[in-house]
């Protein structure tokens, strides 16, 4: 794959539609069929999760997904002013950047964008219907959303019998490895808003109903975790790792175990280079030939043959 593929001119990125029908419009149709309730509700959760179309119109000035000496002198205001008050900026909404996953709402519970997260969507439905044998895991969650979307879509599918991993340090990024040269440079371990805990993800499924015995928690670092995950099968494995190092862990660890037509997502390939390089060098090393699709301006997949 040329890296061409991941400009902007070669993806085309649709905006939403605006031509949906009007609450009246709405009045007049027949009711929807179960399968496109389900469809329905679907859509619905991801644009919930990401506040598409519901976006802050505030947010906080310490707000923070990479560090910055200025966010750390807002966070001294924030903590003299004290748990009342909290200091915020307007914000300029831009619809097309949350569906790209450019720039979240602060308050969403995923930051991947819809064309991600509509490749999630497909990925997982696929699997279902073509009964690709395995579990569904994401390594690297932040506050869970696409997690969360990967239970609801295995409800509305029928599916009652996968398990959802969901894998995380629950503490931010790692420094880079002193060792590892391809991340030297990308140091977000001091973004302390990529550093969700566990208990914030689990009532995040909590909040939209999916917290479940089939929803299985995986906290540590990914080198000390995923080998002794007790994972049996996966379906889809979505890689958000950014780090060289970090991605190398989730698929050193977990892609044996991904069944022939499983899916596998990296959601940094296009605009991470260490990452890129992770990847890369994975396929290299372990020959494998199937292309690499691109899912929009970063993200990316294929399915292991």
């Amino acid at each position: 794959m040329t890296q061409g593929v991941f400009t902007e001119q070669a993806v085309e990125l649709v905006p939403l539609s605006s031509d949906n029908p009007s609450f009246a419009q709405l009045a007049e149709m027949e009711a929807p069929s179960t399968d496109q309730a389900r469809e329905r509700y679907l859509e619905l959760l991801k644009r919930c999760l990401m506040r598409i179309g519901m976006e802050a119109r505030f947010e906080p000035l310490t707000y923070q997904r990479t560090p910055s000496v200025r966010t750390s002198v807002y966070r001294l205001l924030a903590n003299a002013f004290g748990r009342r008050y909290e200091l915020v900026r307007r914000r300029k909404v831009n619809r097309q950047a949350s569906m790209e996953g450019r720039g979240c709402s602060p308050d969403a519970e995923s930051m991947i964008g819809l064309y991600r997260m509509n490749n999630l969507h497909d990925a997982v439905k696929t699997v279902v219907r073509e009964e690709i044998p395995g579990d569904v895991i994401e390594a690297g969650v932040w506050r869970g959303g696409a997690a969360v979307f990967m239970r609801a879509a295995l409800w509305a599918y029928g599916d009652d019998t996968r398990k959802v991993w969901v894998a995380d340090s629950f503490e931010g990024l790692p420094p880079p490895s002193a060792g590892i040269a391809a991340d030297a440079g990308y140091d977000l371990s001091g973004a302390v808003d990529l550093a969700v805990s566990v208990e914030e993800v689990m009532a995040n499924f909590r909040k939209y109903g999916w917290l479940d015995d089939r929803v299985h928690f995986l906290k540590g670092w990914f080198k000390d975790t995923l080998h002794a995950a007790p994972i049996e099968a996966i379906s889809v494995l979505r890689a958000d790792g950014d780090l060289y190092e970090s991605t190398m862990d989730i698929l050193t660890a977990l892609y044996d175990k991904v069944s022939p037509g499983g899916f596998i997502i990296v959601d940094d390939y296009g605009a991470w280079p260490p990452c890129r390089k992770a990847v890369d060098e994975f396929r290299a090393m372990r020959k494998i030939t199937q292309p690499i699709h691109a899912v929009d301006w970063t993200g990316a997949y294929w399915r292991k043959a």
